[in-house]
Parts: C-alpha cells; structure tokens; sequence
C-alpha cells in the first residue's frame, strides 16, 4: 500500500469517526430538547396506545400554545414526579366536568369520546370509587384534567387530581415501532409510523 492510500484510509477512518461523534451530539440535542422515545408499559390507554407500543414524543408542541382537549400528554405523575404517566386531556383550565354512570360531562354537555374503551360493566357509586361516578368540579388555572382511555382500567386525575401544567413533558405523536411480547411474540408493522390522536 502506498503511502497515499494509507492517507486516505486513515482520512476516511477519522471522517467515519466524526460522522458518528456528529450524529451522536445531534441525537442527544433532538432527545434533550425536541423529540423522545418511549415504550407503553400498560394496558390504560387502550386501545389507542397498545402494550410495547413505542412511541415519539414532541417535547416543544407546547412551547407556543397550551394543551387542548383530547391531546395525549406525557407528564411527571404528580404522586411520585420520577415517572412519567401517558394520558388524554379531558379538561383544560376554566372547564367544567363531571361523571356520571361512566359518562363525562365537559362544561354541561355529554362529551363525545370514540377512543374510550371499558372493560366492565359494573358502575360504581361516587362514595366507593371516583372511576365511575363524580361530582362537578372546575379544573383551576394551571392544571389539567386527564383521563386513560380503557377508562375501567386506568389510574388518572379521578383517583389523584389534576396535573399541572409545569409537569407535562410533551405531546404523544407517532408511533415509530409495536410488538407483542406476552404470550405470542409478534411484531405489529400495521401500527408503524400511525399518528397518535
């Protein structure tokens, strides 16, 4: 091998080197300030959001605007602010909302929800368990109201109250990646690149 040659590859061997150190730095920027990834660990949003269903989420959407209505969020769980919990705006500051017999009231009409799920057809009254029955309250400034949408099975603002806005992390947008790893493995290429709405 010539000495030339030998420049070359050494040349090329460091410009690979640079390209990886490169995409690494950027990487990191995109994941600190931008976009993250997250993986479903549980059935709550069902069936929306399935079980190892991965997922990536726009960490600046409310840099300019507030959540709204029906968004999914990631948030810190405000119990224990180490973990983050993935659910849908129901009410937004100033809103107005109340259950009744597993239907919610969203500033004194029926809201219209597709995407829930319910797993039972038991109702519980108010006085044993909030999942079911609740009165009106009105969501303070600052705070939001979320809901699981396999509402029978989903710990939310009905058990532990509001999130605050200070709390959310970003905004669920699509989902990148999906398998099955209970019982039969399989992977879900129908759910690749799905917007999450």
């Amino acid at each position: 091998m010539s000495q030339e040659e030998a420049v070359v590859k050494k040349n090329k061997f460091k410009d690979t080197i640079d390209s990886i150190v490169v995409a690494f730095v950027v990487a990191m920027i995109i994941r600190a300030f931008f976009i993250q990834a997250y993986k479903i660990p549980s059935g709550s949003m069902l069936n929306t959001l399935l079980i190892g269903d991965h997922i990536l989420v726009n960490k600046v959407a409310y840099l300019f605007t507030k959540p709204k209505n029906g968004d999914i969020i990631v948030f810190e769980y405000p119990l224990e602010p180490e973990k983050d919990f993935i659910k849908r705006v129901i009410a937004v500051p100033g809103d107005r909302i109340k259950m009744v017999n597993k239907k919610v009231f969203l500033n004194g009409k029926p809201l219209n929800e597709g995407y829930t799920r319910y797993e039972s057809e038991m109702v519980f009254p108010e006085y044993m368990n909030p999942r079911d029955n609740f009165e009106e309250i009105t969501i303070p400034k600052g705070y939001y109201f979320v809901m699981g949408d396999n509402r029978d099975a989903s710990f939310d603002s009905r058990f532990w109250g509001f999130v605050p806005e200070k709390s959310i992390k970003g905004k669920a947008l699509i989902i990148y990646w999906s398998w099955n790893f209970g019982g039969k493995f399989e992977f879900r290429f129908n759910r690749l690149l799905k917007l999450i709405k």
